[in-house]
């Protein structure tokens, strides 16, 4: 995966977070949020590493 492939991901998942947050789905939202956050400190992590 590219890291293009991997913002636009990312991306996506966090605009899923904020539109389920706004329509009062908070399970979802929350579950988006923190994918977003784990898929991108791992990203970040692989970066500094190699």
């Amino acid at each position: 995966m590219t890291d293009f492939q991997r913002d636009i991901l990312i991306g996506l998942m966090f605009s899923v977070g904020i539109l389920g947050f706004i329509s009062g789905e908070f399970i979802v939202s929350t579950i988006m949020f923190a994918t977003a956050a784990i898929f991108s400190n791992i990203s970040v992590s692989r970066r500094l590493l190699g």
